[in-house]
């Protein structure tokens, strides 16, 4: 099957599944399903991002880059109130299970945008980018966000990435260095990375 988790309109017959998972010392419960990234569970590399995000230190909204089907961004907006998470993904599927996630766990400070990478964000700056990049979409397309990334932080905005070490963390790091200067290695667990860096 050709078809992968950022197709546009997946075509594969729904399954949905849903499950209750702790994070950051709270239960949420949420439904994937087939056609999105991580049918089954909260993948690990998101929960160490979920896990290890600090608040950013400048105001501002937070964006929730390829979102899927929204466990980084619904955890992020229950944790930050005073902050709104634009959750945006190419996937019609995954965008809609993000806003019925926020939904089902009471989150409401949340924005939901369809979107091809940053095609639909170009009006606005952001305080923090998480990502949890499509690594199957290519090496062209990550480090195609990273450097709308760059241009969509304010002065002082986090840029925080999720990637294996086997699917790219280390050329990701250089890119993310010849882009922002110093980036910091913030956790790594089971040959994934979680990479950090702030706007100057």
């Amino acid at each position: 099957m050709s078809e992968h988790y950022f197709s546009q309109k997946p075509q594969s017959k729904r399954s949905p599944k849903t499950w209750n998972y702790q994070l950051k010392g709270k239960q949420y419960i949420f439904t994937s399903d087939i056609g999105v990234f991580s049918k089954n569970e909260v993948d690990f590399g998101s929960r160490l991002l979920i896990e290890n995000f600090r608040h950013p230190n400048v105001s501002g909204d937070i964006l929730d880059m390829g979102c899927g089907y929204g466990p980084i961004g619904v955890v992020l907006a229950d944790h930050y109130t005073d902050r709104k998470v634009i959750m945006a993904d190419i996937n019609e599927r995954a965008l809609e299970l993000a806003e019925e996630n926020a939904k089902r766990n009471g989150v409401n400070n949340t924005l939901f945008v369809h979107s091809n990478q940053f095609s639909e964000l170009k009006e606005q700056k952001y305080a923090a980018i998480v990502t949890n990049p499509p690594i199957r979409a290519g090496k062209k397309v990550v480090h195609g966000i990273f450097e709308e990334s760059k241009v969509s932080l304010v002065t002082g905005g986090e840029l925080w990435v999720v990637i294996q070490k086997k699917q790219g963390a280390p050329s990701a790091k250089d890119k993310l260095e010849s882009l922002f200067g110093e980036v910091d290695v913030i956790a790594r667990d089971k040959g994934y990375f979680i990479l950090h860096a702030i706007n100057d």
